[in-house]
C-alpha cells in the first residue's frame, strides 16, 4: 500500500490551488458515488418490497443493518491502515469493491441473496471517508477545512440527487435490478482514474507550525485521546440522531409517495427526490461557506448553525409528511432539507478540529463506527418495525380488518386484487400507507433532539480544538 508520508507542519495549504481543487472534486465525486451506491435501494424499496413480498421492517433489514453492521465493523480497521499506508490507493481499492458489489445488487435472486451484496457494498464504502477526510485536511488549513468539508459532504446530497435522476427512470423503464448494473459499473472506472489522478499529501500539512504530533500512535493511544474530548462524543451523539431520523426516513420516502400520493418510482425519483437532494446541497454548501464566514466573530459557529436549524426543520417536515397536496408537500420538504442537511460539513469539521494529524482518520472511523450502526443500521429498521404496528392497527380499525393481516397484504396490487378482491385490497394499502405515515412523523421529531445536542456542544468545543477554526 506505500508507506505513509512523514509528519510536518506548514500552517499552508498543500499542492497549487488548481490541484488541491482538483481533489477535493475528486474526492467528492468519490463521496458522490458511495452515497448514489448506498441511496439506489431506496430509490427501488417499493418494487423490491413487492416482488420479494416484504413488510417494512424486512426492507429496513436489507436496506440499513445489513449494509451498515460491516460497514462500521471494517471501517476501524480500514482507518487504521490508513493511518499507516497509502490513502489514495485505499480510496481507490474501496470504490471498486463496493461498485462491483452494487453491480451485483442488481444479479440477486432472494432476499438473502440481495442482502448478502448489501453486506459487500458496506465493506467497499468503509475504506472512503475516514481517509479522505484526512487528506483532505494534510490539503486544507484548519481556517478553510469547513468550506472544503462541506464541500466533499455535498456528496451525500449529490450521491440521493444522482441515484434518483437515474435509478428511478431505469427502475421505471426496465426494472430495479437494470438499476443496480447501470449505476455500479461506471465506478470501477472512477477507482482507476483515483488511483492513477491523486497524490498522497504530507501528514499533518496543513496544520500550524509547532502543533505537537506524533509519529505513531496506536489505536488505544487515539481512544485515550480522543476520550477525553467531550465535544468529540457530543458531536457523535448529535450526528447519530440526525442519521437514525435521516437514513429511516430516508429509506421509506419513495414508498411513502407511491403509497400515500400514487406516484410510482420515476415520478417520486424526478419529481420530489430530485428537488429535495438538490435542496439538501444547497443547504450542506451554504452552511459550510457561512460557518467559514461567521467563525472569525462567531467561533461556536459551526455547531450553533445545525443545531438552529434541525430543530426548525421538525414542523417542515411535519406538514410535508402529512399534506393531501403532492405541490405544497415538496415545498415544505425542501425547507426541511435546507435546513437539515446543515449538518454535514459541522460533523466532519468539528470531528477533525479536536483529532491530533495521526488519528484523523480513526476519528471519523469512530464516529461513522457509532453514527452507522446506530443510525443507519437502526433507523430504518425503527421506521420499518413502527409502519407495520401501525399498519396492523390500521387494519384492525377498518371494516372486515379481523380476515386480513399484515402478510396477507404483502404484494403488488394485481395479486393482492386477485387473491383477496378490490374491497380488501383497497383497506390493505389504505392501512400501509397510514402505517408509514404516521411512522415518517412520529421519526422526524427527533430532529430537534439532535439540534439540541449541537448547541449544547458550545460549552466545550473551543478547549477541545487542536487547530482553531478561525
Amino acid at each position: 500500500m506505500g508507506v505513509v508520508a512523514p509528519l510536518t507542519s506548514t500552517g499552508q495549504a498543500y499542492g497549487t490551488s488548481s490541484y488541491r481543487n482538483f481533489v477535493l472534486i475528486s474526492l467528492t465525486l468519490v463521496y458522490t458515488l458511495n452515497f448514489i451506491d448506498r441511496v439506489l435501494i431506496g430509490v427501488v424499496a417499493q418494487p423490491i418490497i413487492e416482488e420479494f413480498k416484504l413488510q417494512d421492517w424486512q426492507f429496513g433489514l436489507l436496506s440499513g443493518f445489513g449494509f451498515a453492521l460491516m460497514y462500521t465493523v471494517m471501517g476501524i480497521p480500514i482507518a487504521r491502515w490508513a493511518e499507516r499506508y497509502n490513502r489514495v490507493r485505499i480510496i481507490a481499492g474501496s470504490v471498486i469493491l463496493w461498485s462491483l458489489m452494487t453491480a451485483l445488487c442488481g444479479m440477486a435472486g432472494s432476499f438473502v441473496a440481495l442482502l448478502v451484496c448489501r453486506i459487500g457494498v458496506g465493506i467497499g464504502e468503509a475504506g472512503c471517508t475516514p481517509p479522505a477526510n484526512s487528506i483532505i485536511a494534510d490539503y486544507f488549513p484548519a481556517r478553510s477545512r469547513a468550506r472544503a468539508l462541506a464541500t466533499y459532504a455535498m456528496g451525500v446530497t449529490l450521491g440521493g440527487v444522482l441515484a434518483n435522476a437515474f435509478g428511478g427512470p431505469i427502475a421505471q423503464m426496465f426494472s430495479w435490478r437494470e438499476a443496480f448494473l447501470a449505476l455500479g459499473i461506471p465506478g470501477v472506472v472512477i477507482g482507476f482514474i483515483v488511483l492513477f489522478s491523486l497524490e498522497e499529501p504530507p501528514r499533518g500539512y496543513s496544520d500550524l507550525p509547532g502543533t505537537k504530533h506524533e509519529e505513531k500512535k496506536g489505536l488505544r493511544d487515539t481512544l485515550r485521546e480522543l476520550s477525553r474530548k467531550t465535544t468529540f462524543w457530543m458531536n457523535i451523539a448529535a450526528a447519530t440522531v440526525v442519521a437514525f431520523v435521516g437514513y429511516g426516513v430516508g429509506n421509506f420516502s419513495a414508498p411513502f409517495f407511491q403509497r400515500t400520493h400514487g406516484l410510482n418510482v420515476a415520478e417520486v425519483a424526478t419529481q420530489i427526490s430530485v428537488p429535495l437532494g438538490l435542496a439538501a446541497t444547497v443547504g450542506a454548501l451554504a452552511a459550510g461557506y457561512l460557518t467559514e464566514r461567521a467563525s472569525g466573530r462567531y467561533p461556536n459557529a459551526v455547531v450553533v448553525i445545525p443545531g438552529v436549524s434541525l430543530i426548525l426543520c421538525v414542523p417542515f417536515y411535519w406538514v410535508g409528511f402529512s399534506t393531501d397536496s403532492v405541490s405544497f408537500a415538496l415545498a415544505c420538504l425542501l425547507v426541511a432539507n435546507v435546513l437539515h442537511y446543515t449538518y454535514l460539513g459541522a460533523q466532519y469539521t468539528v470531528c477533525q478540529g479536536v483529532a491530533s494529524a495521526r488519528s484523523r482518520a480513526t476519528a471519523v472511523a469512530v464516529m461513522l463506527f457509532v453514527v452507522n450502526l446506530i443510525g443507519y443500521g437502526l433507523g430504518p429498521i425503527f421506521v420499518g418495525f413502527l409502519s407495520d404496528m401501525l399498519m396492523s392497527g390500521q387494519l384492525e380499525s377498518v371494516q372486515g380488518g379481523a380476515v386480513i393481516s399484515a402478510q396477507a397484504c404483502d404484494g403488488t396490487q394485481a395479486e393482492l386484487l386477485e387473491t383477496l378482491g378490490p374491497a380488501q385490497t383497497k383497506a390493505c394499502q389504505s392501512a400501509r400507507a397510514q402505517g408509514l405515515g404516521q411512522s415518517i412523523m412520529y421519526t422526524v421529531t427527533l430532529y430537534a433532539v439532535g439540534g439540541l445536542l449541537y448547541l449544547i456542544t458550545c460549552k466545550t468545543l473551543q478547549k477541545d480544538l487542536t487547530s482553531k477554526l478561525t
